[in-house]
């Protein structure tokens, strides 16, 4: 039956059908002592117009909640307190909740509505809601049960055991009652529970549905229960009533109402006195205890129930040791008008509070759902603006003007972490990039060389070190190079050279081929290939990471984001390759030594000085002011003398490979730092992460944009349950707020 409709009547209609809820003069007391005593029909309305958006669904909202069996009498309660000429017939039995609300006016009125469940389509729920009475004046029986018929209809209530329709429904049945002599109330009914199935009409898991349907209203800690038990049974194993105990433990907001006292036996009376006087089943709120009109007195057309009933306790005796506030339909009535006062007084500001808080939080999922995206322009719009921000967010990293959103996330330092890996990268080809350890004299040598810090009495750690710092981002281990485990740089290059030497020496004389040059250099720098691929594909790792991050960062929805990137890897992929190829081919450039950078001479008469100091045993070293250190041409002589022409040879070899090493190395750490790196990956005309810009979307065709940014059916659906929601609860919080 009706979702758990949280609330209590709405602005509502009076009947004129008889016998019409005000017919007493007594009735007509309460009613008057009702409206004019207790007031505050402004918040009452204002809980029933809550109750018409929907609130009920998110909020728990004041109600009286009419509970029971289907054989309790609940019906013909409900019938007592509304005037409202239920139909008698079993078949036409509650088979959804039922809101009827009460409301003074000036005019009589009855109007009859379909509240939809908050789970209908969109559809469904304009369908049901254009269903409606209005401007009724009287209702007769006939009338009721045609009305009913047509609600079944427009509801989809039927036979279950065709499977066709179901039996209950979840949407909600509200009648409003207007009239001058009326009181404001609202009560709600939901359908009765029921432990057998009836062929052809109900199943087994009608049961279980109406029964969970009923505890959601009572579970509501804003309601006060009403559970309608026939006194002429035992109430201990009354199920309702130990439904409303499980929800309602310390009887705080549950007011009994017995039935049918007129058929309990002879000697049980005392029974029932004793539950109705707090002695037994003790409740809180009290029981209340009513007389329902017998098949035959509903068939009389001159039949008054209200004198009935207060002529049977008045004359029946042991009932009339009763309080008289305790019993009889109008009474109830009274009661019910005092608890409702009472519960929307004490419980109104935690609504208010309750729809704000859910306010805020459904605009927030909303927002997280990103704008509508059912149109061409409306998925362009909302792919532009995430691809704005990218490039904007994209700006700042390369900038390293870090915001909050970067602080929090380490992955989104895009500069810092790029420039942190040249570093490393720099400091490895400085420090391991060389196959062989170069040659020193004297530890005096180290302190004018910057580039080597091997103090030459240490032995070169031993052991390896790997070409990478990251693990390969997902999907690019086809582009990328994974680690590898590269040797220190080892001692005895001198002997290596002159094994090289010796092994491909010529007719030369004092000199040596010119190929020898390329031989060693090539074997020198053999491990630049591993490290720049290495640098690279970490690099590649580092800005792939980035743009999935980001993405994941200004795109909470995950099927956009994930229709983003794969909008994008095409083109991704085609610049990382394009920097693993440039390494390659920066790679292939430095095999054959080549420079016309004057370091390089300036490297060679470095080394031949060095080499000269270190060799001479006494040098004698004369310092002038105009030209500085001053050494003996003889001692330099004996110095160059004390070398054979084979090392002579091999130092001077040394000496090239060593001179032309620190040359090409700078411009090759360079080189790729700039050419693969920025130019590819960082700030160039095309990088990769200027990729996802607004000239991509542009260039989208509609299919691919629907593909990527089209709603699907779950998140359609989702917007608008969220967007009727909040307008809904923007119209309470309005309504609140002012009342």
């Amino acid at each position: 039956m009706s979702q758990i409709l949280e609330s209590i009547g709405i602005p509502s209609i009076n009947s004129a059908s008889p016998p019409t809820t005000a017919t007493s003069p007594d009735a007509k007391m309460a009613v008057s002592q009702a409206s004019d005593g207790l007031g505050d029909p402004k918040l009452l309305q204002v809980i029933d117009k809550l109750v018409e958006l929907n609130i009920g669904e998110s909020v728990a909202l004041p109600q009286l909640v009419v509970v029971g069996d289907q054989s309790s009498g609940k019906s013909s309660v409900l019938e007592g307190l509304t005037g409202l000429p239920f139909p008698r017939d079993s078949t036409l039995c509650t088979r959804f909740a039922t809101q009827i609300t009460f409301k003074r006016a000036s005019i009589t009125s009855i109007n009859v509505s379909i509240i939809p469940d908050k789970s209908t389509t969109q559809d469904e729920a304009d369908r049901l809601r254009s269903w409606k009475k209005t401007g009724l004046t009287s209702l007769s029986r006939h009338d009721f049960s045609k009305i009913l018929d047509e609600v079944h209809d427009a509801m989809g209530i039927g036979e279950s055991a065709s499977g066709k329709k179901k039996s209950f429904s979840d949407d909600v049945l509200k009648i409003e009652l207007a009239g001058p002599s009326q009181q404001h109330l609202s009560v709600v009914d939901v359908p009765g529970i029921f432990r057998k199935v009836t062929d052809g009409v109900t199943t087994s898991t009608d049961i279980v549905n109406v029964r969970a349907m009923v505890e959601r209203y009572m579970a509501n800690s804003r309601s006060i229960i009403l559970p309608v038990i026939p006194a002429n049974v035992d109430i201990a194993n009354q199920e309702i009533l130990d439904m409303a105990e499980k929800h309602d433990s310390d009887g705080q907001r549950t007011l009994g109402v017995l039935t049918k006292p007129d058929l309990v036996d002879r000697g049980a009376e005392q029974g029932i006195l004793d539950i109705m006087q707090g002695i037994s089943h003790k409740l809180n709120l009290g029981w209340c205890m009513v007389r329902n009109p017998g098949q035959q007195d509903v068939k009389k057309d001159d039949f008054d129930r209200h004198a009935s009933e207060k002529a049977f306790f008045k004359n029946n005796s042991p009932w009339t040791k009763l309080d008289k506030d305790r019993v009889g339909v109008d009474s109830l009535r009274l009661r019910l008008v005092e608890l409702l006062t009472e519960i929307v007084r004490r419980e109104f500001n935690g609504v208010r509070a309750n729809v704000i808080q859910n306010l805020k939080s459904s605009e927030k999922k909303l927002e997280l759902l990103g704008p509508c995206r059912e149109t061409k322009e409306q998925q362009q719009k909302y792919l532009l603006d995430l691809a704005t921000r990218f490039q904007s967010m994209t700006s700042q990293a390369l900038g390293a003007e870090y915001d909050s959103v970067f602080r929090s996330k380490e992955s989104l330092k895009l500069a810092t972490l790029v420039v942190k890996r040249d570093d490393c990268f720099a400091e490895d080809v400085w420090r391991k990039g060389h196959t062989m350890e170069f040659h020193r004299e004297t530890p005096e040598s180290l302190v004018q060389d910057e580039m080597f810090v091997m103090p030459i009495e240490e032995e070169p750690p031993a052991g390896t070190f790997s070409t990478r710092q990251y693990d390969d981002a997902q999907d690019l281990d086809d582009i990328l190079k994974g680690p590898q485990d590269l040797t220190l740089p080892a001692n005895g290059i001198m002997a290596w050279l002159k094994e090289v030497y010796e092994g491909s020496r010529g007719f030369e004389l004092g000199t040596f081929n010119s190929s020898l040059v390329t031989i060693v250099w090539r074997e020198q720098s053999e491990k630049w290939k591993q490290m720049a691929l290495g640098y690279t594909s970490d690099v590649v790792t580092i800005t792939h990471t980035y743009i999935r991050d980001l993405l994941r960062e200004i795109c909470v929805d995950d099927r956009v984001r994930a229709g983003v990137m794969s909008a994008l890897m095409d083109h991704l992929s085609e610049r990382y390759k394009r920097a693993m190829e440039s390494t390659e081919v920066l790679l292939e450039c430095e095999q054959d030594p080549l420079t016309f950078n004057h370091y390089f001479a300036q490297n060679m008469e470095k080394c031949l000085q060095k080499r000269m100091k270190a060799t001479m045993s006494e040098p004698r070293v004369m310092h002038s002011q105009k030209w500085g250190e001053i050494i003996e041409k003889s001692a330099i002589d004996q110095a160059m003398a004390r070398k054979s022409n084979l090392d002579n040879t091999i130092q001077q070899l040394h000496d090239i490979l060593e001179s032309y090493y620190k040359v090409a190395r700078k411009r090759f750490v360079d080189n790729i730092c700039m050419q693969v790196t920025d130019r590819h990956l960082m700030r160039g005309r095309d990088t990769a992460v200027r990729v996802f810009s607004p000239n991509f979307v542009t260039d989208l065709t509609p299919a691919q944009m629907d593909q990527i940014a089209g709603e699907d059916v779950l998140t359609k659906r989702k917007r608008a349950e969220l967007t009727r929601e909040i307008e809904n609860l923007r119209a309470a919080k309005k309504l609140l707020v002012m009342g």
